[in-house]
């Protein structure tokens, strides 16, 4: 067997240390974030709040230029029970886009989703691994 020299070139080892999420209205989305998601809120600066998603660092803040004014990448956050999860966001006034639905089965699990959106018009999503 030969060894596979790319696993240890570029970027193959380093982990996510933060993501970058647009707002319009910062105090708002920082609301939404703290208060409805339950994200432990770290600190803030002019135009940018940052909370700390198990351990990566997620940046909410107004785009600095033009180039960086768009909706972000959609974020997937995986939680253990998407029927409980779904229920207290939707309690925190969370608006979900569906109810949580199987997206995959697979042979030892079904992969699990329920999109909504940020007060900002950003894409979001809880996923779960159900165990068959």
């Amino acid at each position: 067997m030969t060894e596979d020299k790319t696993q240890d070139t570029g970027l193959s080892r380093a982990r996510i240390g933060q993501i970058a999420i647009n707002a319009r209205d910062l105090p708002r989305a920082v609301a939404f974030y703290r208060d409805a998601l339950g994200i432990k809120f770290l600190f803030e600066v002019p135009g940018m709040a940052f909370f700390d998603c198990g351990g990566i660092r997620l940046l909410v803040g107004t785009a600095v230029g033009p180039e960086h004014d768009h909706p972000s990448s959609v974020l997937y956050f995986q939680v253990p029970d998407i029927r409980h999860t779904h229920a207290e966001l939707r309690a925190r006034g969370v608006v979900f886009v569906n109810e949580p639905h199987r997206i995959a089965r697979m042979p030892d699990h079904e992969l699990w989703l329920a999109e909504f959106r940020d007060t900002e018009g950003n894409f979001l999503a809880l996923m779960s691994e159900v165990r068959a």
